[in-house]
């Protein structure tokens, strides 16, 4: 079986351990004579499993104890509801919009706010630039009173990283952060936030799975109207498991977390990621042939969109990649061209396959 080089946006490439590991339990985990799929959210088994996988997550982010994680289903795009549903609290909130995912978060809340008895402000945006670029200091307009204020690190669609904690606004509110895709690539200060979401999808599992990262303070707080399963207190009584949970991707989570303390935690994988998105914008940068329109101050390390100068070669190109076994390059749609997704399962020799293809493809077409 030959794997390919997957640089899919998310649902994104696993860790191959984690996969062959997981295909070796499928049948039986750990002799209970049946896969983790089988067997009762409730048993020993699987309490085993999510213990051990909050235990581990804890440790490589660091997560004080006064921080509650919960496992959770309907993805980050759930969050968006949920989280004016728990914060609001009859207030208004402040939302930076820098990508089509912090202004999906923002269209949501603004959608709720009413029905909640609270407001939400568009606190900054950048979409006038293409959002191509992360907010100034001098371009937010924020409300010191505001419940909280959102916004997202990295924004899987344009590109854009907010990568230095000397980037964060300087606000007395709770911060709050759409972290899906670009959490656990680097060491983050969890206590700067009051509350961090983060769908699987990308650097944690299959999707399905939310994980929140929520202040103690801030749970308790949730209108009247929100149902019992998306009220973060209730979740967080009952172990993330009112109903039932996606156990497997649970499971899954559990084994990328064991994959990443075999790294050398968090540390060790952001030094390999530095390498490879190092290895890729030099060569973009360097070449007249492909571009990459974001600030270079603003640049993801996770999620990198490039162009080709003529684009009547898009489609070549992308032919080109998966006869190469370099696949799901075509960028979004909002966006075009193409797009690299280096998580971190996304191995240094992936990158430079994919560099020396696009190296070659400019030399028999430049």
């Amino acid at each position: 079986m030959t794997r390919v080089f997957n640089f899919s946006a998310g649902p994104a490439a696993l860790p191959e351990p984690v996969l062959r590991q997981a295909a070796l339990e499928m049948l039986d985990w750990h002799g209970a004579g049946c896969g983790v799929m089988e067997m009762s959210h409730r048993g020993k088994e699987f309490t085993a499993i999510i213990e051990q996988a909050e235990s581990d997550f804890r440790e490589l982010l660091a997560i004080p104890a006064n921080y509650r994680v919960l496992f959770l289903q309907g993805g980050a795009t759930q969050q968006f509801a949920q989280i004016p549903m728990n914060l609001l609290d009859g207030r208004a909130a402040d939302y930076l919009v820098t990508g089509t995912w912090s202004k999906k978060a923002f269209k949501e809340a603004e959608h709720l706010a009413g029905g909640l008895g609270g407001r939400v402000r568009l606190a900054g945006s950048t979409e006038a630039d293409g959002f191509t670029r992360l907010l100034r200091a001098n371009e937010l307009d924020l409300d010191p009173q505001a419940a909280y204020v959102h916004l997202c690190t990295n924004e899987t669609i344009h590109g854009v990283e907010l990568g230095e904690a000397a980037y964060l606004p300087a606000t007395s509110a709770p911060l709050v952060a759409d972290m899906s895709s670009h959490i656990l690539s680097r060491p983050v200060d969890v206590s700067r936030y009051g509350l961090i979401y983060a769908g699987a999808q990308k650097n944690i599992g299959p999707s399905g799975l939310v994980i929140v990262i929520v202040r103690d303070d801030l749970i308790g707080r949730a209108n009247a109207v929100t149902p019992s399963v998306m009220d973060y207190k209730v979740m967080a009584e009952n172990g993330s498991m009112l109903n039932t949970p996606p156990t497997y991707g649970i499971y899954i989570a559990g084994l990328v977390f064991q994959w990443l303390k075999a790294q050398g935690g968090l540390a060790a994988i952001e030094a390999c990621n530095i390498k490879k998105a190092n290895l890729l914008y030099e060569f973009i940068d360097a070449s007249d042939f492909y571009e990459n329109r974001v600030e270079r101050g603003s640049r993801s390390r996770m999620n990198i969109p490039f162009l080709l100068r003529d684009e009547t070669l898009n489609d070549p190109f992308l032919a080109g990649a998966k006869a190469a076994g370099l696949t799901q390059l075509k960028g979004h749609k909002l966006v075009g061209g193409m797009r690299a997704s280096i998580y971190n399962a996304m191995s240094l020799d992936g990158v430079r396959a994919l560099v020396d293809y696009m190296r070659d493809f400019a030399a028999r077409h430049g």
